[in-house]
C-alpha cells in the first residue's frame, strides 16, 4: 500500500511541475515577442580576405582607402572679410514655419539664418510642422528640438545672428491675434527679393513670420559678392545644427556596432520615394499596386502643376536618361563589379524605401550582411528617443457588425408569401487590410484619404529616423548615392549626405556615379546581367573609381550645386593646402593640426600593422591578376563576379 502511495505522489508531483514548466515556457513566449522582432544585430559574417581580426589583405583595402588627390582641401568656413559682430538693436524680430522633410528642414534653417543676418533680424527659434502637427508626441520637446539642440545653435551662431528661443509676452499675444505681416517667399527668391520686399515691413512692424516650404526660400547660387553668406550657411549646417544628445548618442552606438572587430562598413541610400518616382515617371520599374500610387501621385502633381508632362511615360527610356534610380540589384551588381565582398557590411539608410523590403531582396541575396537601424538597435533603444508619448488607438478599423439570428429570423417573416427564393449567398468578409491604409483607397476611391493621428505620429518618428541615418550615413567609410539630384529641384538626403562629407573630409570615398552613364551600360548587357564581360566589369570599375575624384566633383558642382548649395560646399567653404600659397590657401593652423594627425595616423599604423611577407605576395599576385588576358571565366567565378579573375 505504501509503495501505491508513493507512485500516487510522484505522478502528482511530476504533473504539477509540468504544468508549471508550461506556465513558465507560456510567460516567456509572450514577454519575449517584442525582443526576438527587435534584436540587436552584434555578430557579423567575417569576411573571407581577414587573415586575423581587424587586419584585411591589400585587395580589400584598397576598397577603402582615402581618395588622395581631394587631401588638399580642407573645411574652412569662417569669416574671410569684415564681419562685424550683430547687435541687440536690430531691425525686428522674424519667426518662421517650416513645412517638408528631414532634408528640406534642414535646408530650410541655413537659408533662414541668412535670410535673418541679412535683414539684421532677431531670429525666433523656428517651427517645425512635422513634429508641431503630430498628435499625441512628448511634451519634453518642441517642434525644434524634437530634432536639434536648441542651446548648441544658439551659442555657436551668436557671432553671426542674435536667436532667441521665443518672442516678447507682448509680442507673442499679437502674433495670436495676427497682427504682423506674414510671407510666404517665392521659389529661389534672390537676396534683393528680401531687401526690397520684406525689409520694409519688417521694420514697419518689427515682426514678420514666414512661411517656408521645401527648403527653397533663398537662392542655392549666389554671386560673389555674398561669399559671406554661403559660408554662414556651411556654419549652420555643418557646426550649429547638433543633433539633439539622445540621437547622437544612440547613432554613435550604431556606428561603433557596424565597426565591431575594426571592420569598415558602406553606407547605402537607395533614395525610392514616392515623391521623386512620380515626378520622374518610374511606375514601370515596380509591380502592382505600387505602380499605381507613383501613377496616382503623378497625375496630382500634374493636375496641381507641379510637373508639366505626360501622365504615362516609358519608364525603361527615363531609366537609361538617368531620370529613374538605380535599382537595390543594380547597385548590389556594381558593389560585386568593384570588388567588394559577399560579406561588406552595408548600413541601409532612408525612412521610406518605396517598394518595402522586397525590392531589397537581390541585393540581400548577394550581400549577407545588409543591415538597418532596426537589426542594430533593439525596439526599446528606438522608443526612448520619442519620450513619454501620449497613447493613440493603434486600430481604427470597426467590421461591419454581423447580424443577430433574431434580426435574421425577423427578415425571413418579413421577406413575403411561400415560396421563396433561396436567399443571397452571404457576402465575403471584409478584412482589417482591406481598410486600412493605400489597400482601402487604391482601388475603391479617387482621393488619397487625410493623414489619419497614426500617420502623422509616424511622419514625426520618420524624422528621427533620418536623423540617426545621416549620421551613420556621414561617418561612414564609403557612401553609395541611389538616387541623389533627383531632377527637382529640391534638397534630397543624399545630396546633402555627400555635401557634408566633401566638407568635413573630403577625401573620404563618396561615389557620384552618372545614372545616364551607368543607364547604358546596364542596357548594354541586359541579357547577361549576372554574366557579365570582363569589359562591362572594367567599365563600370573606372567609371565608379574616376566619380571618387576630380571627374565626380566636377559632374556634382554642374548638376547639384545649382540645386543645393550643401550638397557641393566648395571652393566657398574650404581651403587648399599648397606649398605656393594662393588665393584660398589654407591658414598655417590648419596645416599644423592636419600634420599633427597624420603623424599620429602613421604612428599607430606603423605599431599595429607590420608589413609582411604574405601581404607583399598578395600585392604581387593581385597585380599578376589585373595583368591577365581577357580568357573566357568560369562559372563558379562568374557566381562570385570577381573582377580580377
Amino acid at each position: 500500500m505504501m509503495t501505491r502511495s508513493k507512485i500516487k505522489w510522484l505522478a502528482l508531483g511530476g504533473l504539477a511541475l509540468s504544468f508549471l514548466s508550461l506556465l513558465v515556457h507560456m510567460f516567456l513566449a509572450n514577454t519575449s515577442v517584442d525582443l526576438v522582432q527587435y534584436s540587436v544585430m552584434t555578430q557579423f559574417i567575417e569576411d573571407l580576405n581577414i587573415d586575423v581580426v581587424g587586419k584585411q589583405g591589400i585587395r580589400s583595402k584598397r576598397l577603402w582607402e582615402k581618395v588622395k588627390p581631394l587631401e588638399v582641401l580642407q573645411p574652412y568656413a569662417n569669416p574671410r572679410s569684415k564681419y562685424p559682430v550683430p547687435v541687440e538693436q536690430g531691425t525686428g524680430f522674424i519667426y518662421a514655419k517650416i513645412f517638408g522633410e528631414f532634408e528640406k528642414i534642414r535646408s530650410s534653417i541655413c537659408d533662414l539664418v541668412a535670410i535673418s543676418r541679412l535683414l539684421n533680424a532677431t531670429l525666433v527659434i523656428p517651427e517645425i510642422q512635422d513634429s508641431t502637427n503630430s498628435k499625441g508626441i512628448s511634451s519634453e520637446f518642441k517642434s525644434f528640438s524634437y530634432l536639434y539642440n536648441e542651446e548648441q545653435f544658439i551659442t555657436s551662431l551668436k557671432n553671426d545672428i542674435i536667436i532667441v528661443k521665443n518672442l516678447p509676452q507682448k509680442l507673442k499675444e499679437a502674433r495670436k491675434r495676427k497682427e504682423f505681416p506674414t510671407f510666404k517667399p517665392k521659389k529661389l527668391a534672390s537676396p534683393d527679393y528680401y531687401i526690397r520686399e520684406v525689409l520694409p515691413e519688417l521694420k514697419k512692424s518689427k515682426v514678420i513670420g514666414l512661411v517656408i516650404m521645401d527648403g527653397n526660400c533663398l537662392q542655392h547660387s549666389l554671386s560673389s559678392k555674398w561669399a559671406e553668406y554661403q559660408r554662414l550657411r556651411c556654419r549652420v549646417a555643418f557646426h550649429a545644427l547638433q543633433f539633439r544628445p539622445e540621437i547622437l548618442s544612440l547613432a554613435h552606438l550604431m556606428v561603433k556596432r557596424l565597426r565591431a572587430s575594426g571592420q569598415p562598413y558602406l553606407a547605402y541610400h537607395p533614395g525610392l520615394v514616392r515623391e521623386s518616382l512620380a515626378r520622374q515617371g518610374c511606375a514601370e520599374l515596380f509591380q502592382d499596386v505600387h505602380s499605381e500610387l507613383i501613377q496616382y501621385r503623378r497625375a496630382q502633381m500634374i493636375k496641381q502643376k507641379i510637373i508639366r508632362d505626360e501622365l504615362n511615360v516609358d519608364s525603361y527610356i527615363r531609366k537609361v536618361n538617368g531620370s529613374c534610380p538605380l535599382m537595390p540589384e543594380e547597385v548590389g551588381l556594381l558593389f560585386r563589379a568593384m570588388g567588394y565582398p559577399p560579406t561588406t557590411r552595408i548600413y541601409l539608410a532612408g525612412s521610406e524605401t518605396f517598394g518595402g523590403q522586397r525590392v531589397m531582396i537581390p541585393l540581400r541575396a548577394m550581400y549577407t550582411n545588409v543591415v538597418d537601424r532596426s537589426n542594430l538597435c533593439n525596439k526599446y533603444e528606438l522608443n526612448k528617443l520619442f519620450g513619454n508619448e501620449s497613447p493613440l488607438p493603434s486600430n481604427s478599423f470597426k467590421p461591419t457588425p454581423k447580424k443577430t439570428s433574431k434580426e435574421l429570423m425577423k427578415e425571413w417573416d418579413k421577406a413575403g408569401p411561400r415560396p421563396r427564393p433561396l436567399p443571397p449567398p452571404p457576402d465575403r468578409p471584409i478584412y482589417q487590410h482591406e481598410k486600412e491604409g493605400w489597400y482601402g483607397w487604391v482601388a475603391e476611391k479617387d482621393s488619397e484619404p487625410d493623414p489619419s493621428p497614426i500617420d502623422l505620429r509616424d511622419k514625426a518618428h520618420r524624422l528621427l529616423w533620418d536623423a540617426l541615418d545621416y549620421v551613420v550615413s556621414v561617418e561612414a567609410d564609403a557612401f553609395f548615392p541611389g538616387f541623389n539630384n533627383d531632377g527637382s529641384g529640391l534638397p534630397d538626403f543624399s545630396s546633402l549626405v555627400m555635401g557634408h562629407r566633401l566638407y568635413e573630409l573630403a577625401s573620404a570615398r563618396t561615389y557620384r556615379p552618372d545614372r545616364k552613364f551607368l543607364g547604358n551600360l546596364f542596357n548594354s548587357t541586359q541579357d547577361h546581367l549576372y554574366f557579365p564581360k570582363r569589359s562591362w566589369i572594367l567599365a563600370a570599375r573606372k567609371h565608379l573609381n574616376d566619380s571618387l575624384g576630380e571627374e565626380g566633383l566636377e559632374r556634382q558642382s554642374i548638376q547639384s550645386k545649382p540645386m543645393s548649395f550643401l550638397s557641393h560646399p566648395i571652393p566657398e567653404c574650404s581651403c587648399t593646402i599648397s606649398r605656393t600659397g594662393g588665393n584660398n590657401a589654407c591658414p598655417k593652423w590648419i596645416e599644423a593640426s592636419l600634420f599633427k594627425s597624420r603623424l599620429q595616423e602613421s604612428t599607430t599604423v606603423n605599431e599595429n600593422e607590420q608589413p609582411d611577407d604574405d601581404e607583399t605576395d598578395e600585392q604581387q599576385t593581385d597585380f599578376e591578376d589585373e595583368s591577365k588576358t581577357n580568357d573566357p571565366p568560369s562559372l563558379e567565378e562568374d557566381v562570385e563576379m570577381n573582377p580580377d579573375d
